[in-house]
């Protein structure tokens, strides 16, 4: 009684052929796309300022032409949340397109997430789970669109309809939500991204297939002859992104990451199993999107000798411009890309980056761009600029907030119209921390070499809001004491002294050999602000790897292999 769940989008933008690729490829049940970001719904609300008809991914109706067809020959649901911040207006959309090609397509959609807007929003929408899609499905939908629920509910909810799991079958919903979570972002979790690339052909990863089974387990895999890699290790990274401790909450259940057990049963086949559940939170998490005022940037190329004089001039200068009338906010970042003795003039030049931020888009425009364009003949010597200055841009903020799951509206809108509401889930658990697990034993003393973390050490990064995870995984038990015992919270804060002022929370997860980082307030606003250089902190992990520590010779390849604890669970990445 498998269920073969498939995904053809990790984000809006996403591979366009993946759609066709998933249904002629090999056999699903249901074919899943998440469309949905944080920045997404900016870009959303942005767009429906413009036109109240829009607001939903415009590039999944375009993949429709297509694929409504080919999923209808294979007899296969499509679920997904492309419906943004109007759901119902995609719904109508593809009841047009499939009239338009004939086809006795069945389409369905999920509403209630969408919140009355406050403190300035363009949207705030709450993450519902899985029960409309089941509902949906349940009524002989064939495609069922959402706004914004969670991104795991596009497996919980065909899991749900599927093997008729009721709402505390919190086990089952488990496993479900951590094969949704692997699945989510598409190829990432075939080798897409992946710390270990080398020796694997990344170069065109398959997208991602669950099959799902009425105990909850489930195989991750893909399908036959596609590129890319399944392995504990593309699955262990993937549990890790945008994640935190112990507890994963949801409106559908709870979902402890420390109980996931991974083995490898095959060539690309990964079994995910073991998976424990508690009942949902009384809270359902509301994403608030809205423009945080305007912003501008200027590179300034320094080349040659005196790099950071030359810097020290130009800020000067700059300051002495703007003070008539200076932006709330001025960030200055060098980049010291430049070499000693260099062949290129590229790779003799560093970038100097100012940003600006503020409320009146004038103080971000002509402000700046006058201050930088006039200093061309009278600032240091070689200067330019890698674009011409231009105005001020509005950015956004994504803020997070939590809501009482009895107080948001969860409508299933059925094929034939009618709307059924759902009911929040009999019963709930407030959050709590988990109690550390024991640490292993250390790994025995001895020699070491200075190395890169990366060396022996896997790593993922993401975003969530304005905080950042890092989680940071190792393949062999040995590699694991030594790594539970070595990367502390001030461990970590030397390696990446960005993050020494912050709060650093450490997370264990034993079963996956995982230590999983959470930083706060790292990233501003969040990721539309751009208050940093990587944003959405997609390569704050191999900054981390690339950093030298001091390894035991034995861990490091080519090294004697050492002897396993006669108790270390084989099964384990």
């Amino acid at each position: 009684m498998t269920l073969r769940i498939g995904n053809a989008s990790g984000f809006y933008g996403d591979r366009f052929d993946a759609v066709r690729e998933m249904l002629t490829g090999g056999e699903l049940d249901v074919l899943t796309g998440d469309y949905l970001a944080e920045l997404t719904m900016l870009i959303l609300g942005r767009d429906q300022l413009k036109d109240p008809s829009a607001g939903y991914a415009r590039t999944f109706l375009r993949q429709m032409e297509e694929g409504l067809g080919l999923a209808h020959e294979r007899g296969v649901r499509i679920v997904t949340n492309a419906g943004g911040l109007n759901p119902a207006g995609l719904a109508d959309a593809l009841r047009a397109l499939a009239a338009k090609l004939g086809l006795p397509t069945r389409i369905a959609h999920v509403e209630g997430d969408r919140l009355p807007a406050r403190d300035g929003a363009l949207a705030v929408n709450a993450y519902l789970g899985g029960a409309g899609i089941a509902a949906c499905l349940t009524a002989g939908a064939d495609v069922v669109v959402t706004g914004r629920v969670t991104d795991a509910a596009l497996v919980t909810g065909p899991a749900q309809w599927h093997f008729g799991w009721g709402p505390e079958a919190y086990d089952e919903l488990a496993g479900a939500v951590v094969a949704g979570h692997v699945l989510e972002c598409g190829t990432q979790a075939t080798g897409g991204n992946y710390a270990f690339f080398r020796g694997h052909d990344v170069r065109r990863p398959g997208f991602p297939v669950a099959e799902l089974h009425a105990d909850g387990s489930a195989v991750i895999t893909k399908h036959p002859g596609t590129g890319g890699l399944v392995d504990t290790g593309t699955v262990t990274a993937q549990l890790l992104y945008e994640t935190a401790g112990a507890r994963y909450a949801g409106p559908d259940v709870t979902a402890r990451l420390d109980t996931v057990r991974l083995v490898q049963e095959g060539p690309d086949r990964v079994r995910i199993e073991g998976v424990r559940g508690e009942a949902p939170p009384p809270t359902l998490k509301a994403g608030l999107s809205r423009l945080g005022g305007f912003r501008n940037e200027v590179v300034f190329v320094l080349t040659g000798l005196d790099i950071d004089a030359k810097a020290d001039l130009l800020r000067e200068q700059v300051h002495d411009a703007l003070v008539k009338n200076p932006p709330a906010e001025v960030r200055w970042e060098l980049a010291r890309t430049d070499r000693p003795d260099a062949p290129t003039e590229e790779t003799a030049s560093a970038l100097l980056r100012l940003v600006v931020r503020d409320r009146d888009p004038e103080k971000v425009g002509r402000t700046v761009t006058g201050a930088a364009v006039e200093l061309a003949l009278a600032s240091y010597p070689g200067f330019h600029v890698t674009a011409p200055p231009g105005k001020g841009a509005p950015y956004g903020v994504f803020e997070t907030a939590y809501v009482p799951a009895a107080e948001v509206p969860h409508t299933a809108v059925l094929p034939d119209g009618t709307r059924q509401e759902l009911p929040v889930p009999p019963k709930t658990l407030g959050l709590a921390p988990v109690p550390a697990p024991e640490l292993p034993p250390p790994f025995p003393e001895g020699p070491t070499r200075r190395v890169p973390l990366g060396r022996i050490a896997g790593a993922r990064s993401g975003d969530k809001g304005g905080d950042a995870n890092v989680g940071v995984w190792v393949r062999t038990e040995e590699e694991w004491r030594w790594l539970a015992h070595t990367l502390t919270v001030g461990r970590f804060g030397e390696l990446l002294p960005e993050t020494a002022d912050l709060t650093v929370t450490r997370h264990l997860l034993p079963n996956l050999r995982a230590v999983n980082f959470t930083i706060a307030g790292i990233l501003g606003e969040g990721v539309a602000s751009q208050a940093r250089f990587d944003p959405q902190a997609k390569a704050l992990g191999e900054w981390l790897r690339s950093r030298h520590v001091d390894v035991p010779e034995a861990l490091l390849p080519g090294a004697p292999a050492a002897t396993l604890p006669s108790d270390a669970p084989e099964e384990l990445p």
